[in-house]
């Protein structure tokens, strides 16, 4: 079924048929995450109804796409025998995220129903800093001794294989589980039962600590091409992993929340129909409070120079032009220097020559911009030359002073531990509205006033 809207009509239409059979058929043949938006949007008894037919080794892989809501009414209405035989097929990781997003009463039935052992890493799991390598990582690798045999290694995978989230790479450690080696399972393959791993191992490894960003892990992920990432602590022992669709679903996360803050939005996990209207209105609210001000400031600023309207009225019609032009320029700079600061390939360090860069383009623009508007100005709308000029100039420099500012800004951000995406949308646009009327004005009154007077 390669239409997602035509699966979920047929599966909603077995269901009020109660074509139970060709329904349990079909669900099993679909991948987790469209039943479970198809779960998602069923009331809730009839949720848990469908949820029980379908195979119990497909059940918790679509348990974990379920909606927060989704799971708890779920968890609810099983029993503890169901419960503790559906915790037994998530892995660890996705059970600390499962029980992150449960009120606290569900959490406490879970835990009842997870073996003390579990409950342990979970719980350790549970404690690392949010948005961190270690509050995202999985605790089922495989981990070998460097003083193995390839023969052991082979023995000891397939033990392990059935307890695993992914089996692409066997991490070798000391004697006090510090990480040394990785050796791929393909090259195992290639190597002779009797050759140590310490000998076929690649020692180089790409590790990052329990307590490093996810943004940093998801870009480790795309430089290195990575299937998975060993995850140590601060004495280098070997505590984790962190799978590949781990970090593309960091990469979604981290996007997401880049475009809110650059449409000036603070960021949600819900999605937008589950998000009430009051939480629609507080999470903009703040930031559209915040732009009034600055335009009462704009306003003050402009009645700074009622002279100039009295003097040349002609040069009131052309601040809209001039701010949204500023404002454009602006957010379109800063957007390129986010996105550059968030793959790494600027830092706060390059700062002059990003600044240089960006100076000179905003000279290409403006002199563009300035020429053409010079051109219909003063030869088709035959404003005098002082006017034409003086609006073109202010053009010009509008220009080189957004792309400074959208340059400056975001890496400015970044160095004070700020996000640089919320120097990338309104706030700039905002703030290049009063520089663009200061620049405007203040031109006028050099070149215009100076021949008036």
């Amino acid at each position: 079924m390669t239409n997602y809207r035509e699966l979920q009509d047929l599966l909603l239409d077995l269901y009020k048929k109660s074509d139970l059979k060709p329904l349990q058929q079909l669900l099993a043949e679909q991948e987790p995450i469209d039943v479970a938006e198809f779960l998602d949007e069923l009331p809730e008894d009839d949720a848990s109804r469908v949820f029980r037919l379908l195979p119990k080794d497909l059940s918790m892989d679509i348990f974990v796409h379920l909606d927060a809501d989704t799971q708890e009414r779920l968890v609810c209405k099983l029993t503890d025998p169901q419960l503790s035989a559906m915790i037994d097929l998530v892995y660890n990781d996705d059970l600390a995220d499962i029980l992150d997003e449960m009120p606290a009463n569900v959490v406490k039935r879970i835990l009842a129903n997870t073996p003390a052992e579990r409950r342990y890493i979970v719980n350790r799991l549970l404690k690392y800093p949010e948005d961190s390598a270690g509050s995202i990582m999985t605790t089922e690798y495989i981990c070998i001794d460097e003083h193995f045999t390839v023969a052991e290694a082979f023995q000891h995978l397939r033990k392990s294989r059935q307890k695993l989230e992914t089996v692409y790479n066997l991490y070798i450690t000391t004697g006090d589980n510090r990480l040394v080696g990785v050796l791929s399972v393909r090259d195992m393959f290639s190597a002779k039962d009797e050759a140590l791993v310490s000998d076929v191992m690649e020692q180089s490894v790409v590790a990052v600590r329990t307590t490093d960003d996810q943004e940093e892990v998801a870009l480790l992920f795309d430089r290195y091409d990575l299937l998975a990432l060993p995850v140590v602590d601060s004495e280098y022992r070997l505590v984790g992993i962190i799978t590949v669709d781990d970090a593309m679903d960091i990469m979604a996360e981290e996007a997401s929340e880049d475009l809110s803050k650059m449409a000036a939005v603070s960021p949600s996990k819900k999605s937008y129909l589950d998000i009430s209207v009051w939480e629609h209105t507080k999470s903009r609210l703040p930031w559209l409070l915040l732009f009034m001000v600055c335009g009462i400031v704009n306003a003050r600023i402009l009645s700074g120079f009622e002279d100039a309207f009295t003097l040349v009225p002609a040069l009131v019609g052309f601040i809209p032009m001039l701010t949204d032009t500023g404002g454009n320029a602006g957010s379109q700079g800063a957007a390129v220097i986010v996105r550059s600061l968030a793959l790494q390939e600027i830092s706060y360090k390059d700062w002059a020559k990003t600044l240089w860069k960006e100076m000179r383009v905003g000279l290409g623009l403006g002199l563009t911009l300035g020429l053409v508007n010079f051109i219909q100005l003063f030869f088709l709308r035959q404003l005098s030359f002082s006017v034409s000029f003086t609006i073109s100039l202010s053009l010009l420099t509008v220009g080189i002073a957004a792309k400074s500012l959208g340059a400056i800004l975001p890496i400015l951000a970044d160095r004070l531990r700020l996000d640089p995406a919320v120097m990338a949308g309104p706030l700039i646009a905002t703030a290049m509205d009063a520089i663009s009327i200061v620049i405007y004005f203040s031109l006028a009154k050099a070149i215009l006033f100076s021949q008036l007077g």
